[in-house]
């Protein structure tokens, strides 16, 4: 579910569960639960990704946004592989605008964000929360299919199908608050709602401790909204 970004998402219940990965869109997308009044339960993942240092950035947003909890659950994605992210694959680095905006590239991790939404549906009905968050872009994003409005509509249905919540006729909302946002509008709404972007972290191949390389295509990204969003970037990037 798509919202606008002035409307504050309107709900009868008082907790979520949002996927944080400890980039800037996660992060942006929890303070927009925390701003509508949810409890967040936040949900990261260890996947096997070369980009490990993500996961103590979620940590210290959710620590930093006064989150309800934070876990990590494990996945076994490097068995799949198929990833530069979770296979022994050359990230790309210092593409053109043109390859960042066209076909899918081999940073896209195969049904990541169809496992990540399974398994916050099944934490949802631990926690008895009725609202999923999730940081998905339509917008300023590297072509992943994975990040559309018509699957996040498909696996809401899918999960209404396929819980004993939607059976009983409350399963969670999918809420996407920032899937039709431009990257420097996402940074203006997180900086507004008071989130640290220093915690961050968005490199796809940092450098063992934890400087960002500004060359992956993610981090081309992140640089550029900062610079349009006219607000001082504080990443810290390798030399």
């Amino acid at each position: 579910m798509t919202a606008p970004l002035s409307a504050p998402i309107s709900s009868q219940v008082t907790s979520a569960v949002v996927l944080l990965s400890g980039g800037l869109d996660s992060a942006t997308v929890l303070a927009v639960a925390r701003r509508d009044g949810f409890a967040s339960h936040c949900l990261a993942f260890d996947y096997g990704q070369r980009h490990r240092h993500e996961i103590e950035c979620a940590r210290r947003v959710a620590q930093q946004l006064h989150a309800a909890s934070f876990r990590v659950v494990t996945l076994g994605l490097r068995e799949i592989g198929g990833s530069a992210l979770t296979a022994d694959i050359p990230v790309p680095k210092d593409r053109s605008h043109h390859d960042l905006t066209h076909g899918v590239p081999i940073t896209y991790v195969p049904a990541r964000n169809l496992t990540f939404l399974a398994i916050a549906a099944g934490l949802a009905e631990v926690v008895g929360a009725h609202a999923i968050f999730t940081g998905v872009n339509a917008v300023d994003y590297s072509g992943y299919p994975d990040c559309r409005p018509a699957f996040i509509d498909s696996v809401e249905r899918t999960i209404r199908l396929g819980t004993k919540a939607g059976d009983e006729g409350h399963g969670p909302r999918v809420f996407t608050p920032i899937i039709s946002l431009s990257k420097p509008d996402i940074i203006r709404l997180g900086a507004s709602l008071g989130v640290d972007f220093g915690l961050t972290s968005s490199c796809y191949d940092p450098t063992p401790d934890g400087y960002s390389c500004g060359h992956c295509d993610s981090c081309q990204i992140r640089r550029h909204g900062f610079r349009d969003a006219g607000i001082p970037d504080p990443t810290r990037y390798a030399p």
